[in-house]
Parts: structure tokens; C-alpha cells; sequence
């Protein structure tokens, strides 16, 4: 049962005797209902209703010693059937249309309507500031007070605390660390501000126009292009901005990092993901473009019996233009990258060291 179902029963006024019979308030009702689901093992919340009802439903709870079975069975039955007949319902208030339409307005729409309505319509503050990036985090520590960054590490997740804290300077981990030991004697209405103050830096960032960064988009562009192209540009880049052009390098995945960034076991699914023929053509085209080392480790990473006919199969093609091969292979290095969008492999990162 919802907690907008529960929200509906609102309670007017508490009573101190036995309650029994027709003559129920919506209150009384409504505390019946909490008190039933709790001994039915219900894991319900009442967080997110409005102080004042949470306060009047807890006074109402208190206030009461029993009901009889025929009451409790009334009351059940009319919630029941007010649930029944509820045919739709709609988000409460901004934050709940914002959520629901996630993805479906532009994000520039979605920036500006939760910057009318403000940071406190849009949910409770601190979990927006739990659930942010890593990388809007640390400014934000490094910008704020000490006491404030240590108010922030409390309230996140002892995991993600602890990898924040690994990403700032040890001067800078050492105090935010210290200062933990002082936020005893934070009142609940200091935490609720610097909450709100947080999550109001992060929602005023400004919209971005593309979902990725930049050395993620070249790396793309550079992954379908012909390699004459990729090292022309990449040479340029190295001119323009090495340490850019670094970063796109590592985000580039062509057929010759094949063997340094998939695992062998993951081999067998791959090739069945492309076609056998452009498969063969680009295996028959590695090797006149110096690529043995890949088309072996394709080959030694399928069944005796696939590798075997693949190899007859190249024999008989020949020679492959290198253009149709380039072509081929690129086939073969979208079909990886599907693969991994859609989680059904996981390719090796470039940084992450190899396993003796």
C-alpha cells in the first residue's frame, strides 16, 4: 500500500478510549491502517508525507488502546476498496513531475523548472549530494570549510566516504578526517542547511549539450575512422595538446587492441556476433597490415574446430584490398563495442596493470 494511500486517510483529531464501531474518524482511520500494515511485516515509510500529518498520525497512534475485529476488518475493507477504485495517480508536486518525466523534456527545461521551484522541491538534499559525482564532490571539500567537508563525509556511505577522502591531498584528508570527531554536537537543522547549500551548488551548474566528455566523443570518431586519418589527427593533437591527445589514445579502441583489452573468454561470444564472412575478411586482411598477433589471438581464443575452419576459409579469400579490410575489421570492433553497451562483456581497461 502506498504511501500516498495512506496520506489520503488524514487524521483530524485523537481519542483516549477503546475504539470500536461505525463512527471513526479519518485520523483514527488512518492510524489503524499504519498500525495493522507494521504488524503484518510491512516495510512501510512515512517519511516523505508533510511534517504535520507524520506528527498528528503519531499523536493519534499514541493516544489509542484497541480495536475490535470487526472495526479492524471494516477499516481494511475501506481502504481496500478507496485503493481499488483509484484508476490514476499523478507525481506529488514538482519534484515528483520532474522525476517522472526524467529524460523525456530537454535537460535545459528540467535545469530551469528545478531552479524555479528550488533545491528543496526536488527532494531531500543530502541525496542528491550522496548520489553526485565523484568529481563535483571534491571541489565542493576543497571550496567548503573544514567543518562543512566533514559534515559531507559523514553523511555519505562509509565506501564512497572512504574513496573521496583517497582523492584529496593527505594535508587536506587529515583535517576533513580530524574534524569528523568534532560534528558531535551538530544540531539536525545546521546538517539540513549545509545540505541544502551543497545540493544547491550542484543544481546550478549549467546544462551541458552532449551526454559525453570531449575525449570520449574524438575517441568515438576516431575508433570508426581509417587509420591514415586517426594517426594524421592524433599526430596534430600531440602538436596542439599532448596531454590530450593522451587521454584520446587511451579512449581509442581499433582492431590492434584487440588482444591488450578482451578477454580471451569473452572470444567465443564476440564471434558470434559478427558476420562469418566479414569475420574472415578481417582476420585474411591482419595479416598484410602486420596484425598477426590479433588474428592469432582471435583464432586461439575459439573452439579447435571454428579456428580450423576459419583458417581454410582465409586461404581460399586471399588476398584482401585493404580498404575492404579496414572496413571489415572496424565491423569486427563495433561489434565488441555493442557487446560491451550492452553489458554482455567488459573490456580491460588501459590503465589497469597485468596480472602475473
Amino acid at each position: 500500500m502506498s504511501r500516498t494511500s495512506i496520506a489520503r486517510i488524514e487524521p483530524t483529531h485523537a481519542v483516549g478510549a477503546p475504539v470500536h464501531g461505525a463512527h471513526l474518524t479519518r485520523r483514527q482511520k488512518a492510524a489503524i491502517i499504519v498500525r495493522f500494515l507494521l504488524n503484518e511485516g510491512a516495510d512501510i515509510s512515512l517519511t516523505d508525507l508533510p511534517e504535520p500529518l507524520q506528527e498528528s498520525l503519531t499523536t493519534q497512534m499514541g493516544a489509542m488502546r484497541y480495536v475490535d475485529r470487526d472495526t479492524l476488518v471494516a477499516v481494511v475493507g475501506e481502504f481496500s476498496s478507496e485503493l481499488e477504485a483509484l484508476g490514476l495517480t499523478f507525481p506529488h508536486g514538482m519534484a515528483g513531475a520532474l522525476s517522472a518525466l526524467d529524460g523525456r523534456i530537454s535537460p535545459q527545461t528540467a535545469a530551469r523548472l528545478r531552479k524555479e521551484a528550488g533545491v528543496r522541491q526536488i527532494g531531500d538534499p543530502w541525496e542528491q549530494v550522496r548520489t553526485a559525482q565523484l568529481d563535483d564532490l571534491i571541489p565542493m571539500l576543497t571550496r567548503e570549510s573544514t567543518e562543512v567537508a566533514a559534515v559531507l563525509l559523514s553523511k555519505l556511505d562509509v565506501t564512497r566516504a572512504a574513496e573521496l577522502l583517497s582523492q584529496l591531498p593527505g594535508g587536506t584528508a587529515r583535517r576533513i578526517t580530524y574534524a569528523v570527531s568534532q560534528t558531535e554536537a551538530v544540531s539536525p537543522a545546521a546538517v539540513d542547511r549545509i545540505g541544502l547549500a551543497l545540493a544547491s551548488q550542484l543544481a546550478d551548474k549549467p546544462p551541458v549539450a552532449f551526454d559525453k566528455g570531449s575525449v570520449e566523443r574524438v575517441g568515438a570518431i576516431l575508433n570508426s575512422s581509417p587509420s591514415a586519418t586517426r594517426d594524421e589527427v592524433l599526430t596534430g593533437l600531440d602538436q596542439e595538446d599532448q596531454d590530450f591527445a593522451t587521454r584520446v589514445r587511451k579512449a581509442i579502441f581499433t582492431f590492434v587492441h584487440v588482444p591488450d583489452r578482451v578477454a580471451p573468454t569473452d572470444m567465443p561470444r564476440i564471434a558470434r556476433e559478427v558476420d562469418q564472412t566479414r569475420l574472415v575478411t578481417a582476420l585474411a586482411a591482419a595479416g598484410p597490415a602486420g596484425l598477426e598477433q590479433v588474428t592469432d589471438f582471435i583464432l586461439d581464443n575459439m573452439s579447435k574446430r571454428l579456428a580450423g575452419s576459419l583458417r581454410e576459409e582465409m586461404q581460399e579469400l586471399g588476398k584482401v584490398r585493404p580498404k575492404t579490410g579496414e572496413e571489415a575489421m572496424t565491423e569486427f570492433v563495433n561489434a565488441i563495442r555493442r557487446l560491451e553497451a550492452t553489458g554482455e562483456i567488459t573490456l580491460i581497461s588501459p590503465d589497469e596493470p597485468d596480472e602475473d
